[in-house]
């Protein structure tokens, strides 16, 4: 495999500080000429990536040198290594910069607002990077699906983004500021609850971003993700006390609901005698033969 063993500047920069990359510029206006150079630094990644993926795709990725994708680019092979480290990092050239701005976000984030909407708003950020470029996206997830070492590469790529939100989890519970409503202090439980929050919401994300992507990269991406976030609300995020807020709505145990958000936490908040139903359905089923089929596993629930 082409490699180089020393890190570039592009990659110390990236891995800086616990997977928070510094940003590129300084405290002031970097003014037009830094600008300038860092969008063409930004264009000559873009085409070393797409020279690479072109050269993947038509003679195969264990066959395709550095020197190759070099060429393609018009560009000296040591040049490459300016950029990448190695040619498959050259498939994922966009995530170095969407990791600063998630981080960025993060930071400037109001205290008043849900920490799990920050996490959300966070890595919508990522799902845009790949929606910005559909095309280039499926092309990028057929090809990974093919080659182990970039599934790899992928997974601890995702995994940074993890550990961002993970830590970004952990430092809300400990801050000395008012906690907003529906969220859950629970003494030793913190660390779990924020990596495993964390962890749903990237998972989630992955899920519907494979989904999408296997569709040819058509289908409103950003409402399929809206639609995870509040599955992952409703599961991790209800209270379980009576009468408890969340997000603005007041349930009661045995309450009348109006909507799907209320009836999730009224099921929820139920009795705490009442005993668990499990039920399996198939992920590409019609919601209205889902409902069915827990109403009978209910049903059979109740007369047995």
């Amino acid at each position: 495999m082409d490699r180089v063993q020393s890190a570039s500047p592009q990659h110390a920069v990236a891995t800086r500080g616990a997977d928070r990359p510094a940003p590129s510029g300084a405290a002031a206006d970097p003014g037009p000429g830094s600008r300038r150079a860092a969008a063409q630094r930004q264009q000559m990644r873009q085409d070393l990536a797409t020279a690479a993926m072109e050269l993947f795709a038509s003679q195969g990725y264990e066959e395709t040198t550095v020197d190759q994708i070099a060429a393609a680019a018009g560009v000296a092979r040591r040049t490459f290594f300016r950029y990448f480290r190695s040619k498959e990092e050259a498939i994922f050239p966009d995530h170095d910069d969407t990791l600063v701005r998630v981080a960025d976000l993060l930071a400037s984030a109001e205290p008043e607002e849900h920490p799990l909407d920050v996490v959300c708003r966070g890595i919508k950020e990522v799902l845009r990077m790949y929606a910005s470029t559909p095309a280039v996206s499926v092309a990028r997830y057929q090809l990974i699906r093919q080659v182990p070492a970039l599934r790899e590469r992928e997974i601890a790529v995702v995994a940074r983004y993890e550990r961002l939100f993970t830590r970004y989890l952990l430092g809300r519970f400990d801050t000395a500021d008012e906690i907003p409503s529906g969220w859950q202090r629970g003494g030793e439980d913190d660390s779990m609850l924020a990596e495993v929050s964390a962890a749903a919401v990237v998972a989630a994300h992955n899920h519907v971003l494979r989904r999408w992507l296997r569709a040819g990269g058509r289908g409103d991406v950003e409402a399929q993700l809206d639609h995870s976030f509040e599955v992952i609300r409703r599961t991790f995020w209800a209270s379980s006390e009576p009468g408890a807020r969340r997000r603005g709505s007041l349930v009661a145990p045995g309450a009348s609901v109006t909507g799907p958000e209320e009836a999730a936490a009224s099921a929820l908040s139920a009795s705490p005698g009442g005993e668990v139903l499990i039920t399996v359905a198939r992920t590409d089923a019609p919601l209205d033969v889902v409902v069915d089929s827990i109403r009978a596993a209910l049903a059979g629930a109740r007369e047995a």
